[in-house]
């Protein structure tokens, strides 16, 4: 059984604390995406729960027609303003920190590896329930989305998309790429890692 899942960043957010919605250059990528999804026999769609990402899903859902629900195993390993006072300098080390060390577990949210097998787990899950061939879009976060790809594939199979995958993967999804994952059999394939050519 093959599902095809487009893993896709929410649009450009604005750059203030908390839960924030995405700007008008955001919509805009927003609406690209929209019009390059509406090409695909979406299935389904399905959001993280955060502003920026449902926001952008919304646009998805106008062009493809399809439902759009949320999941919390969609949210972000941490998000500026989950814990109280946290400048975002701290934020940032505190970023940083899980990206080298996965398993290391900040003061709010997930360790990368936590964050990347909760992202296995749904789509497994989605791979499993959903009929076949099923084209499903998943609206999340860029940290996610490195989280999920470092702790699923061996390092030489990244390396093929970047030649320094692991050391760069916080610059390497933005906002509005489309990363196409396919399950097959069990397994995971990158169709594409990234891409951005629908927003040119």
């Amino acid at each position: 059984m093959r599902t095809t899942f487009f893993l896709v960043r929410h649009g450009i957010k604005e750059k203030r604390i908390g839960d924030v919605p995405i700007t008008s250059e955001g919509i805009a990528q927003a609406e690209s995406t929209a019009l390059h999804l509406a090409n695909a026999p979406i299935t389904k769609i399905v959001s993280s729960p955060l502003r920026r990402a449902k926001e952008t899903a919304e646009y998805f859902a106008l062009k493809t027609k399809a439902i759009v629900t949320e999941d919390q195993r969609l949210r972000e390993r941490a998000n500026w303003g989950d814990l109280p006072e946290q400048t975002f300098e701290e934020f940032i080390a505190m970023w940083d920190r899980c990206t080298i060390d996965p398993h290391y577990l900040p003061p709010v949210g997930d360790s990368s590896k936590q964050s990347g097998e909760r992202l296995a787990s749904f789509l497994t899950e989605l791979a499993n329930t959903e009929p076949p061939d099923s084209h499903i879009v998943i609206v999340t976060h860029g940290g996610l989305i490195t989280d999920f790809l470092v702790n699923t594939f061996p390092v030489h199979e990244l390396n093929v998309w970047h030649p320094d995958f692991i050391a760069m993967q916080s610059q390497l999804i933005p906002e509005c790429s489309i990363t196409t994952l396919i399950h097959e059999n069990g397994k995971y394939t990158i169709q594409d890692f990234a891409s951005v050519a629908h927003l040119k």
